[in-house]
């Protein structure tokens, strides 16, 4: 099957060091099936950003791990671009920094992925959208697993919202500690209050799906999770991090994450099954939470 139109592959620097023959082996079946390719070989994420800008009407294609395609979708969407292009990835990396792209049904065979470059077909999936512009693809959880350290700063600034908000926020900085392996965070699903400061969390998870944010809330002092889903989420709490797909952020005061129903256009094999529809089912009134 040709290709609607000739491609621009970015080479990840990392990937080029880390498994050189797999990204030989990708530029060939590329080379070879796509006349007119254009490989660009960039130093770092800056050149990558203009290499994309530039790209015209040549389909994007990323050779690396998940947090080289993480950067792609997200300079995408700056740039209001996700909508005009199918994006393609041939996962090269580390083992264990390609498990994203495999959830997403991509081939972690370099063959196999240039293939389905050429030949597959396109797939919509649902983004989630941070307040700082950062994408979630697979899900995101809060607070990160212990021991993981962050990977990409998103700068904290000052919390926004109500003063009431604010004032609750510098409360809980003189509480005790709630212990090890939980935080205080304030978790709204749609303006719907589901935990507050006061109640200490063992870990929130937000997952994209059927147009719409799943929340899942487990908190020390509840038998069972409060559960919701809902368009916009919004986080608070004293300096805390985040664990979105292959990248720890943080700290930050609140982040707000919002659904973008089917806004990423993905390659992936032919024989796989056919996508659900795109449209949205109607948002589902969130769980509000029994008294502790």
């Amino acid at each position: 099957m040709p290709v609607p139109h000739p491609l621009l592959v970015l080479v990840d620097p990392l990937a080029r060091r880390t498994d050189g023959e797999s990204v030989r082996i990708a530029r060939d079946v590329l080379a070879a099936g796509s006349p007119g390719v254009k490989v660009c070989l960039p130093d770092g994420p800056e050149e990558a950003a203009r290499a994309l800008a530039r790209r015209g009407r040549r389909r994007p294609v990323v050779i690396g791990d998940d947090r080289a395609l993480l950067r792609a979708v997200r300079l995408l969407h700056l740039e209001r671009g996700l909508a005009h292009c199918a994006l393609s990835v041939v996962p090269v990396g580390r083992p264990g920094s390609v498990a994203l792209a495999g959830t997403l049904g991509v081939p972690l065979d370099a063959v196999r992925a240039a293939r389905t470059v050429l030949e597959g077909r396109e797939r919509r999936f649902d983004l989630l959208i941070d307040d700082s512009g950062g994408v979630v693809l697979g899900g995101l959880r809060i607070p990160p697993l212990h021991g993981e350290r962050e990977r990409r700063g998103t700068g904290g600034g000052p919390a926004r919202g109500p003063l009431g908000r604010c004032r609750s926020l510098v409360r809980t900085l003189t509480r005790p500690a709630p212990g090890p392996g939980a935080a205080r965070l304030r978790v709204e699903a749609d303006g719907v209050l589901l935990t507050d400061l006061d109640s200490p969390v063992e870990r929130v998870s937000l997952t994209p799906g059927g147009g719409l944010v799943d929340v899942v809330v487990r908190r020390r002092s509840e038998d069972g999770p409060v559960r919701a889903r809902a368009r916009a989420v919004t986080v608070s709490g004293p300096h805390f991090r985040y664990r979105a797909d292959a990248v720890v952020s943080g700290p930050v005061l609140t982040r707000t994450w919002t659904a973008h129903p089917s806004a990423l256009r993905l390659t992936v094999p032919p024989a796989d099954p056919p996508a659900a529809p795109a449209t949205a089912p109607p948002a589902v009134p969130p769980q509000r939470p029994s008294p502790a």
